[in-house]
């Protein structure tokens, strides 16, 4: 009898610790992967319970808010001008929690669960009161991200616009579009079904063109190449650099040749201003294979080439905002570094790439961080947290950036007047680069800053999949977006 007695209470107490043990594993271990769950709707009807953060422009404007609203989850979150400012916000849904953007890289201060809010969240514990999200002030200024995009259309491309002295980003858009409100249903079936509807696009519009694709820079690349030859202090803005009508590649029988007779120089010579201002590939490409790849590669760095950029990490609550690295590949052969000198070949960037760029030549060699959020606040409307400029690279010095600055401002004078802005001298590089099987498209660019003796603005324009030149189509953008930042 004692016997049995012992035995049950033996197998009583294996099957407490087995119980004590499972119930560890599901409240300890595997609670985050449990609350996070989508089929987890307790978790989700306590996440939506609680208003979450606003996520604003500079000037206070509203991009994304939780409304009140007359069902089980209680708020809903809409997003204003959806389309519009979809690269910045980023979505939440039901399906897919705080998914890219700002809603991601700060889901915590949105949802008011930061560690940095704990003291909101005992007054709402003792109070009884609704414990609440903080506002997220981001540095887009919204008539310039609703001009670019209203220029953009229908085209395909992306428009960056950054404040030099800064780096606050001041428009990010990227077209073809999306609009977060479509995946904002409360019915789990309606929500993805949207979302599979927008992913299974072959226009990829929920694809961040301004940070997560990369393309040929064409001859906005030039911009790096005269940088790094200024910087060598063997050239400058009069030294003559041999030119022509072609230029056969090393070790091949390809001729390169230019878009417009000017570029070719006189007697085979061209000016470094001149070849700028014309754009001359034979005289860039001869440039780019005298420099050598490791010096092209070193000046690339200094912009930003080859790192993945962080937007919005430092004080990220979520999966911080990045830009995949641009590339300019060492170890060339001279006819793959001729055409990569060219903005060709193997080079490949990033818009903000392409803004950090100008920005670097307009802040007098000094390139900032790129940021997006300048401050957030708690629901009493305290500041939690500031961003203050930081210096990513001094990328070359003051004496280059101003003679890159006369030269960029050249290419305005002597070749594209039509980029003039009254009252306002502007600075500025073209590219297209050839794309697609048989070189049968273009990408067109853009870059520039503005006013170019006091800028307030560097800006970034790509078209992608045009038959025309960059000056075309992606000229009178950056033009409006440097009109509206002076406003």
């Amino acid at each position: 009898m004692n016997k049995a007695l012992r035995q049950l209470f033996n197998a009583v107490i294996v099957l407490f610790v087995i119980l004590g043990l499972s119930s560890s594993i599901i409240m300890v271990i595997r609670a985050g992967s449990l609350n996070s769950d989508p089929r987890n709707l307790r978790a989700l009807y306590h996440e939506y319970a609680a208003p979450r953060g606003a996520i604003l422009t500079s000037d206070g404007a509203v991009m994304a808010q939780s409304d009140p609203i007359n069902d089980s989850f209680q708020y809903q979150r809409h997003y204003h001008k959806g389309a519009v400012y979809s690269p910045i916000t980023g979505y939440y849904s039901i399906t897919s929690p705080a998914d890219r953007g700002i809603e991601a890289s700060r889901d915590r201060l949105l949802s008011g669960q930061s560690d940095s809010l704990w003291m909101d969240r005992l007054k709402s514990l003792f109070t009884g009161t609704q414990n609440k999200g903080a506002s997220i002030e981001t540095s887009i200024n919204p008539k310039m991200q609703e001009a670019a995009y209203a220029m953009l259309g229908n085209l395909s491309g992306s428009v960056v616009a950054i404040e030099p002295s800064t780096g606050r980003i001041l428009t990010m858009v990227s077209t073809p579009s999306y609009n977060p409100e479509d995946l904002t249903a409360h019915d789990s079936g309606d929500a993805s079904q949207a979302y599979q509807k927008l992913a299974s696009r072959s226009d990829n519009p929920m694809l961040n063109r301004a940070t997560s694709q990369l393309y040929p820079p064409g001859s906005t690349f030039k911009v790096i190449v005269a940088a790094a030859a200024l910087e060598s202090g063997q050239y400058h803005p009069d030294s003559q650099l041999p030119a022509g009508a072609s230029y056969t590649l090393p070790g091949t029988n390809y001729k390169l040749t230019n878009s417009t007779s000017a570029a070719n120089g006189s007697n085979g010579k061209i000016s470094l201003e001149n070849a700028l201002a014309y754009s001359s590939n034979t005289a860039f490409s001869q440039l780019g294979v005298a420099l050598g790849d490791k010096t092209l590669a070193e000046q690339a760095r200094k912009f930003g080439y080859g790192s993945t950029i962080t937007l919005d990490g430092t004080n990220s609550t979520g999966r911080p905002m990045k830009a995949v690295a641009s590339k300019f590949p060492e170890d060339q052969s001279q006819d793959r570094l001729a055409l990569a000198s060219i903005g060709q070949g193997d080079t490949l960037s990033t818009p903000l790439q392409a803004a950090m760029t100008a920005a670097a030549v307009a802040n007098g060699g000094k390139l900032m961080q790129p940021t997006l959020v300048d401050r957030v606040r708690s629901s009493d409307l305290s500041v939690i947290s500031e961003t203050t400029p930081s210096v990513y690279s001094q990328a070359f010095s003051s004496d280059t950036a101003k003679a890159l600055t006369t030269m960029m401002e050249a290419v305005t004078t002597k070749s594209y007047p039509n980029l003039a802005i009254p009252g306002m001298q502007v600075a500025a590089k073209s590219g297209t680069a050839q794309i697609g099987a048989g070189n049968t498209a273009n990408d067109g660019w853009m870059i520039g800053f503005a006013p170019a003796d006091k800028p307030k603005v560097a800006v970034a324009v790509v078209v992608h999949g045009i038959s025309s030149y960059g000056i075309d189509a992606a000229g009178p953008i950056m033009k409006r977006v440097m009109q509206e930042a002076a406003k």
